[in-house]
């Protein structure tokens, strides 16, 4: 009874929804587009000057086991996050700056990996290596991170980090999938890609007895969020940044492999399926809810799993992986929104989930709201509108 509700009620959303994509909304210009990712950008270098800086997270609560805030290392995931999106920034724009401030942040963590959580740490690499491939004379850009990687193919190394060697949590894909396919790219040794792979089916069909839902085009976000776990309206938890986060690292590793290595067509059809969902779901001011089946629970705008959506749509219609006509509006809706609704004047970015893996964790989310960490919605953010800006 509850699904046959949901259901009926999911399809009025669809009527609605796709009532409102026929209204076309406003293409932006490409001008605008850079003038939003600088303005956000801008913001955040100017407050965090000193890329090499350790990241301070605020306390949680009276309880937190760090009542002055955490001291983090600045080549963490969070950071690590923005440092993708800036890198594609620079590769849009060629800003020297840009370029520059990435090196500083490589060469004041020796271009090393942090060693305290298992692949949330190797998100820095991808970094690394992406700058290794502008100047490769400097070998020692990757030399930490393939080692690293070495050494866990060959023997499960994984360095005494937490979290274990598998990818348990969906989150997971996107800090590691695209260094294998990268790593695979670089060097030619398909080892990579057959160890990427194997990750990869173990997280989608094996983990809790497989942690994505081809009924729903959805991820869970880890095995305790399947069933019998369930949101306040009885559907299944599909927490928004969660299928972000495997969004980005489907696309990534797309761009990263080869047009003859293999598996693709896997990776390219779970993406499809998944963009099929997540328009059904959009959220009529063009973003989408924290829970993806409960528009109750903390409904609301919120960026980061939104700016994964749009940028993964945008790259899905410019490689012709998906049709323009049916997702250019939802697209540029989208895009409008985090530029007009979530951007402050400043470049402050409002409506970020800070920290956590559920659709209650980092709430509130509002326009004013600070999350833990300021940097990884901006590199978000930055993914989305370096995608959006090659939309003819």
């Amino acid at each position: 009874m509850i699904k046959s509700l949901f259901l009926f009620l999911l399809s009025f959303l669809i009527f609605s929804c796709n009532s409102k994509q026929t209204e076309t909304p406003e293409k932006p210009s490409k001008e605008e587009i850079v003038t939003a990712m600088n303005t956000a950008n801008d913001y955040f270098m100017n407050k965090f000057p000193d890329p090499g800086a350790d990241l301070i997270q605020p306390p949680r609560g009276k309880d937190d086991d760090f009542p002055d805030g955490r001291r983090w290392q600045s080549n963490i995931w969070t950071f690590s996050t923005y440092a993708t999106g800036l890198m594609t920034l620079y590769k849009t724009t060629n800003e020297q700056r840009h370029l520059e401030y990435l090196i500083e942040w490589g060469e004041k963590k020796n271009w090393t990996l942090p060693t305290e959580e298992m692949w949330n740490d190797h998100l820095a690499g991808q970094t690394y290596i992406d700058l290794y491939k502008i100047d490769t004379t400097k070998t020692e850009y990757i030399a930490d991170v393939k080692t690293s990687i070495d050494a866990f193919i060959e023997e499960g190394d994984t360095q005494g980090r937490r979290f274990g060697s598998d990818w348990n949590w969906i989150d997971a894909s996107y800090m590691a999938m695209p260094l294998f396919a990268q790593l695979g790219a670089l060097t030619g040794d398909d080892a990579y890609y057959e160890k990427m792979h194997e990750l990869y089916l173990h997280m989608k069909n094996e983990v809790g007895g497989g942690l994505y839902n081809p009924e729903d085009g959805l991820w869970w976000r880890d095995a305790s969020f399947k069933p019998p776990h369930t949101e306040p309206n009885g559907e299944n938890t599909y927490w928004s940044r969660g299928n972000g986060w495997v969004v980005g690292a489907l696309v990534r590793t797309l761009n990263y492999l080869p047009e003859d290595a293999p598996n693709r067509d896997e990776y390219k059809s779970v993406l499809k399926e998944m963009f099929n969902a997540l328009l059904k779901v959009q959220r009529e001011d063009g973003l989408w809810n924290v829970s993806l089946h409960d528009p109750t629970n903390y409904g609301g705008k919120e960026l980061t799993g939104s700016a994964f959506f749009i940028y993964g749509m945008a790259w899905g219609v410019n490689n012709g992986l998906i049709d323009a006509e049916k997702y250019e509006s939802a697209i540029y809706k989208g895009w409008n929104t985090l530029v007009e609704d979530c951007m402050h004047p400043n470049g402050f970015l409002g409506y970020v989930q800070g920290t956590g893996d559920k659709p209650s964790a980092g709430q509130p989310v509002t326009y004013n709201s600070v999350p833990d960490f300021e940097d990884f919605g901006l590199g978000m953010f930055l993914l989305a509108g370096t995608e959006v800006y090659k939309m003819d």
